[in-house]
């Protein structure tokens, strides 16, 4: 059986949860045209829809919550979260906003332009739909390892340089107005980048004078797994790696709600002085005025506190064991994941469970569904219906490498034994998998349709 490392932490305040009947979750599951995502939350069991914004706060986020000032301009939570600002990430400027995809739609607003080119290893949908929503194209440029779900490399988020050497000079830099990598990979299966890859990445935008921002929401998980798995990191401390991580490049945006594990939240960072001030002129108009940023002065204090929790390594050994812990015991019941686990998810290979379903009809949106109705377990669809694409230009229909269903473990919420339960709903599907049938969308917005769209039975 796998290890189960466990929790440092005891548990001081409880929610309850209930599994209703089948023909309840039948209702439910139809309701909601067949999306997880429509689905209340009141009639969810297990949910692992997201890791963002759904982790327990602690004690010391708490407390830090009730000295928030709530003063419009200048609050002492703002200075007390540039603080750890400066000392985590260490860029010149910064701006909260309320969450990753605020920082992105600002950043996207100012710098691109119909028919630009945004490089990254893979962006993940939000940042694809604010790029999308400017008019430009965004494209993936990680290593080949990543499309193969069974291929164990130790850094499987890694950009591929010389497919991005070739896609600059291929475009040219005049329509690239930045580039972009995501750490940890949450598209491809929420695996790590390496540092050397980011030193890499790093030098090759800079030689082409390309701004080079990192999308951070997992940069403590990240930074872990540099100190496990790279030559030269395990005697340096996470943070350490991350500042090292950071020093290399010339911004960031991030969504909070992941690696400073509170409920709403996030930033954008830039050392360019002029593209600052663009910033923050957006941001008033968009978010609210620069020193709170769309937030409360205690969300602030919250994230303060929370993004110096997620670089404790007695969590971060927690945080990817147990994540390990369900991989391993879903490979040992024969069921296909993305290999090896990652840090803030599991990717069921729902292409390869269901391989009688072609893609066009959606294996992934059958997989989740049926997680629905078995366990009450709710996950996400990444794969078809989110990053499939009709390409502007050719109208050609993009279909995806990958086709998965994403189960995203809140941080500091569920314990062994829903993981096991997880486990044996899983293995009841697995066990009737052949007699499953695909879905056809019936409704769909032009973008990020994963959120709305609607489904049916075919």
């Amino acid at each position: 059986m796998p290890k189960y490392v466990p929790e440092p932490f005891r548990i001081k305040m409880i929610e309850p949860i209930r599994l209703i009947p089948a023909a309840e979750r039948e209702q439910a599951i139809r309701t909601a045209g067949y999306n997880t995502f429509a689905i209340r939350a009141e009639d969810i069991f297990l949910d692992y829809l997201t890791d963002s914004g759904t982790g327990a706060m602690s004690h010391h986020q708490w407390a830090a919550m009730m000295q928030g000032d709530e003063s419009y301009a200048g609050a002492r939570s703002y200075y007390r979260l540039k603080e750890v600002m400066d000392h985590v990430f260490g860029f010149k400027y910064f701006v909260p906003t309320h969450q990753g995809r605020a920082a992105e739609n600002i950043l996207a607003n100012l710098l691109i332009k119909p028919g630009m080119f945004v490089p990254s290893n893979m962006h993940f949908d939000t940042t694809e739909g604010n790029i999308r929503a400017r008019g430009g194209r965004p494209t993936n440029l990680i290593r080949a390892e990543a499309y193969d779900p069974r291929a164990r490399v130790d850094f499987k988020g890694d950009m591929d340089i010389a497919k991005l050497r070739a896609f600059i000079e291929e475009k040219g830099v005049e329509n690239i107005p930045l580039g972009m990598i995501t750490i940890t990979n949450n598209a491809g299966g929420g695996q790590p980048v390496s540092m050397q890859n980011l030193r890499d990445v790093s030098a090759v935008y800079r030689e082409y004078r390309i701004p080079f921002f990192i999308d951070a929401c997992r940069f403590a998980e990240n930074s872990y797994f540099i100190k496990l798995r790279e030559p030269g990191y395990a005697d340096k401390t996470p943070l350490e790696i991350a500042q090292e991580m950071f020093s290399l490049a010339d911004g960031a945006t991030m969504s909070a709600k992941k690696d400073g594990i509170v409920n709403i939240g996030g930033f954008l960072a830039t050392n360019d002085e002029s593209l600052f001030e663009r910033i923050k002129n957006e941001l008033i108009l968009r978010e609210g005025f620069p020193t709170y940023g769309g937030l409360a002065g205690r969300d602030l204090d919250a994230m303060a506190v929370g993004f110096m929790e997620a670089l404790d390594e007695r969590y971060l050994e927690y945080r990817l064991a147990q994540t390990a812990y369900l991989g391993d015991s879903l490979l040992e019941a024969g069921i296909p994941i993305i290999e090896p686990p990652g840090a803030h998810a599991i990717y069921l290979d729902a292409k390869r469970l269901l391989a009688h379903i072609p893609q066009r009809e959606l294996p992934g949106i059958t997989l989740a569904v049926e997680m629905y109705r078995q366990g009450g377990i709710r996950a996400a669809e990444l794969g078809t219906v989110a990053f499939g694409y009709i390409d502007p230009e050719t109208g050609e229909e993009h279909l995806p490498e990958l086709d998965l269903v994403r189960m995203a473990i809140p941080r500091r919420v569920y314990t062994q034994s829903h993981l096991d339960y997880t486990v044996e709903t899983l293995k009841e599907i697995a066990g009737r998998s052949k007699k499953l049938k695909g879905y056809r969308i019936t409704y769909q917005p032009r973008l990020m349709r994963h959120f709305t769209a609607r489904f049916e039975p075919l």
